[in-house]
């Protein structure tokens, strides 16, 4: 059983890829189902369903779109009602016993991130149940989607460490009840505890690399590649196996050469150079470059000439690659190494310096110069940057710990 995650910054083309790699999938005989849970898209946009799959969808289950392929669109909100009311209910009454106004209490109980962790219980579910062999997940664009895809493995941690302590839930019931004026009710305790249950099955997906896998799309610019960058880097930090970058939305190079059309000329020259830099920052991932049709993707035909184009005679559930380009290896007690996988080697000629928090590159090529910008993590915010070692294509980058640091 595989799961497909897609995300990168919103306008990349991640419904349409999603809905493209689906019917791919569907064609080749494996029981497909796709899930978006994205506010801005809807999958009956995509599949020109009218409204197919939101009016069959009142309670979150899956409709076919054709054989072998069936697609679901989550109501978050729906999950939420249908499954952990209870929860939200009784922090919503926890909030207002403190003098909060009761809608503002709800607001607050649903705290940030609430509705992408629902959706992704709900991803869950369906991987429990084995009724599909893949699951297409489009996430909602984000830049902070890969810490929903990690938060199962923290709270599945702090749940374990929680239960183990307190053993019967009673004890827990009193100390909270001391804080909040508030008992807790015992449905409340079951349900948190089916809860942590599901968020350590999810956790268990989520980082067993032969079965989910993440796929970056950008665009030939600069912010959403930045964007895949750091999700790139963020995923390899959380142990998410990441296996594609598409570069979506190439202007066709062949049409630049028309030089009484500056504008166009100067765009696909622009978006070239970035396709190029993306080959270098996105290193050692394979890349697809999928072009800017003559037309909106919408339909199930658009979307299959899309699928060819993307995958050829791929099978989209491959695993295109598995590694860990980023690595952070901690040297105590004052320092702290990160390496990073470069398509580079020591005989070429390369500059590098810090800038906040970000490593650039600066590397000769024969078309000029290639520029290689890495995301630091937070961590590394108040460390110094003490030397830098290229050795076999892995770029090790050598921090101290400061005064502040501590």
């Amino acid at each position: 059983m595989r799961l497909l995650i897609y995300t990168g910054k919103g306008g990349t083309g991640k419904t349409v890829i999603s809905c493209s790699t689906a019917i791919k999938l569907a064609e080749k005989k494996y029981n497909t189902l796709i899930i978006s849970s994205d506010p801005a898209h809807s999958l009956n946009d995509a599949f020109q369903l009218h409204n197919a799959v939101t009016r069959n969808n009142n309670d979150n289950h899956a409709v076919e779109v054709f054989p072998c392929l069936q697609a679901l669109q989550i109501d978050p909100t729906l999950e939420m009602n249908t499954k952990y009311r209870e929860i939200i209910s009784y922090m919503a009454s926890m909030f207002s016993s403190k003098g909060i106004d009761e809608i503002l209490a709800y607001e607050i109980a649903m705290m940030p991130g609430m509705t992408q962790l629902f959706s992704l219980l709900k991803v869950e579910e369906v991987m429990r149940l084995r009724s599909h062999e893949v699951v297409v997940l489009d996430m909602p664009a984000s830049g902070e989607a890969l810490r929903y895809l990690y938060f199962p493995k923290l709270v599945s941690k702090i749940s374990n460490r929680v239960t183990s302590l307190l053993g019967a839930f009673s004890g827990f019931a009193e100390i909270f009840q001391a804080f909040s004026g508030i008992s807790i009710p015992t449905k409340v305790l079951r349900y948190e505890k089916d809860l942590f249950k599901s968020l350590n099955q999810l956790s268990d997906i989520i980082k067993d690399n032969s079965i989910t896998t993440l796929r970056l799309v950008a665009n030939p610019d600069s912010f959403s590649i930045e964007n895949a960058k750091r999700a790139f880097m963020a995923a390899s930090l959380y142990g998410i196996n990441t296996d594609l970058a598409i570069i979506n939305k190439i202007l066709p190079y062949k049409y630049a050469e028309v030089k009484s059309n500056e504008f166009y000329t100067n765009w696909t020259k622009f978006q070239h150079t970035k396709v190029r830099e993306a080959k270098s920052n996105f290193y050692p991932l394979p890349i697809r470059e999928v072009p800017l049709h003559s037309t909106e993707l919408a339909g199930i035909e658009m979307l299959r000439v899309n699928a060819d184009i993307i995958f050829g005679e791929d099978d989209p559930s491959k695993i295109f690659y598995t590694g860990k380009p980023y690595s952070i290896i901690d040297q105590p007690p004052k320092n702290l190494r990160i390496s990073v996988k470069v398509p580079y080697t020591e005989k070429q000629d390369f500059d590098i310096k810090r800038l906040g928090s970000e490593v650039i590159i600066k590397v000769k090529s024969p078309t000029g110069y290639l520029v290689n910008v890495i995301p630091l993590p937070t961590i590394t915010f108040d460390m110094k940057m003490i030397s830098t070692r290229l050795h076999n294509n892995t770029l090790n980058i050598l921090f101290e710990r400061t005064a502040y640091s501590h």
